[in-house]
């Protein structure tokens, strides 16, 4: 059978612009790709670059503040939204555009259309048009969820933050993930009087819990009213907001309330079911660990898989993707080891074992301290900072490295290349120290706080 195409890829994400870009400029495939919204996909257009933008941006107050203690007049006037939403808005379509013209310059056919599977072989555009391929790549990512309650239809979501009109005076952030506590540091830092729910004992589930514990008393004591336990029941609009009833009677008036209390995948009336594609209870497609489908000719990459959701992950997997289908070099996309940072104030970055993933597992140390860092403390400013390691008591490599400090996503980078390395404890502390740096105590930690598992 002939084929229009040797490869479609539905959607235009990080992912899926990869996998076809490489198909076509590296493997000489013939490569279609449809996008329905905007090219870039959450990342670009309504994730990891907008919401940098926005950390930047809100870190500016502190930085003056700080300035003013090393001796600098300076004064600070108002935060003016409109100006940077102004520029942040034309930074995205640059990005955009750079996209689209790195597709176009590989040879990939580009549909700015919605396009669903019909079967194994075909996809349909949203005019009714069908393109076959040989190879389908499902790369359509996932949205934000938000709960069904009285007043649900007032929210916001972490796709309409970045198209405020104008910053809120008062905003309710309800969730405890690196989503919900990140625009929490932002609009705080920004001006914006912020409350946030958790109906969970902690924020940031899933991560180091020593960690966790940090980042939250950070949070609160940089004026954030964080509300743990806490849940909303109800919210109706009312003359000067929208008003509140929650679970433990803290009720109020918000100007916004926004939802981040997790994603969910983009396969509602996608037709993968209908093709034979298996999903799992969530929605995500199920996948090998070379990214096949139960259809042989359907692949899936990145966060409509629900692997590991973020962006340099779904990069590799299209990578891995291109070298196992049209390089005949079966690759599988490495999910061990990735490094992570959540952009908080601090910043939290980290990479391998929790120490309590490390306690189930075996004995291990921990190696940790907190302190003041010289900035910090000539400011003036309570801030502390957190450097962690978890050693395997056995074997001695480093499992895992948690840091709670400014720049913390710079340095798990490298500190991630020795731990993926497999470094042992001695490696760290054979490594002369940079000082005067924060990063220093990584190599200088000598004696284990205590000893898990």
């Amino acid at each position: 059978m002939a084929f229009d195409y040797d490869l479609f890829v539905i959607g235009g994400g990080s992912g899926g612009v990869r996998a076809a870009r490489l198909a076509a400029s590296e493997a000489g495939a013939r490569v279609g790709l449809a996008e329905e919204y905007r090219m870039g996909g959450t990342c670009v257009i309504r994730g990891c670059v907008p919401k940098k933008l926005m950390v930047f941006a809100s870190g500016f107050a502190h930085a003056m503040q700080d300035a003013r203690a090393y001796g600098w007049d300076v004064n600070a006037g108002g935060f003016d939204w409109t100006a940077f939403r102004g520029k942040l808005d034309a930074e995205l379509t640059r990005l955009e555009g750079i996209y689209r013209t790195n597709l176009e310059k590989a040879g990939v056919e580009i549909f700015d259309t919605r396009a669903t599977v019909a079967d194994a072989h075909t996809v349909r555009l949203a005019d009714g048009t069908e393109k076959t391929a040989r190879h389908i790549l499902v790369a359509v990512g996932g949205r934000p969820f938000v709960p069904d309650f009285p007043g649900s239809e007032h929210v916001i979501t972490s796709n309409e933050v970045f198209r405020f009109d104008a910053l809120p005076k008062r905003i309710l952030i309800v969730g405890g993930g690196y989503i919900a506590c990140e625009f929490a540091c932002i609009l705080n830092g920004l001006g914006v009087e912020v409350t946030q729910y958790y109906r969970g004992a902690q924020i940031l589930r899933g991560f180091d819990e020593e960690a966790r514990g940090h980042i939250a008393g950070a949070m609160q004591d940089q004026g954030i009213d964080l509300r743990l336990g806490c849940n909303v029941q109800r919210i109706d609009r009312v003359e000067d907001g929208l008003w509140v009833k929650s679970t433990d009677g803290h009720d109020a008036v918000y100007d916004q309330v926004l939802y981040a209390t997790g994603r969910v995948p983009n396969t509602d009336g996608l037709g993968l079911e209908h093709a034979g594609v298996r999903l799992r209870d969530s929605g995500a497609v199920e996948v090998d660990g070379y990214s096949q489908t139960s259809v042989p000719s359907i692949y899936a990459v990145g966060d409509v898989t629900d692997r590991i959701n973020l962006t340099p992950v779904a990069i590799r997997e299209g990578a891995a993707f291109v070298e196992t289908v049209f390089k005949g070099n079966p690759t599988r996309a490495d999910h061990a080891l990735v490094p992570g940072a959540v952009f908080t104030r601090p910043e939290f970055g980290t990479v391998g074992l929790t120490e309590e993933e490390a306690a189930a597992r075996g004995p291990a140390e921990i190696y940790a301290t907190a302190f003041r860092p010289m900035q910090s403390g000539f400011a003036g400013r309570s801030d502390r900072v957190l450097m962690k390691l978890v050693v395997c008591a056995e074997t001695r490599k480093v499992l895992g490295c948690h840091i709670v400090a400014d720049h913390a996503g710079e340095m798990i980078q490298l500190a991630g290349i020795a731990i993926k390395m497999g470094a042992t404890k001695e490696d760290f502390d054979r490594t002369v120290a940079v000082h005067p740096t924060m990063a220093e105590e990584l190599v200088t930690l000598k004696a284990p706080v205590r000893t898990v598992g």
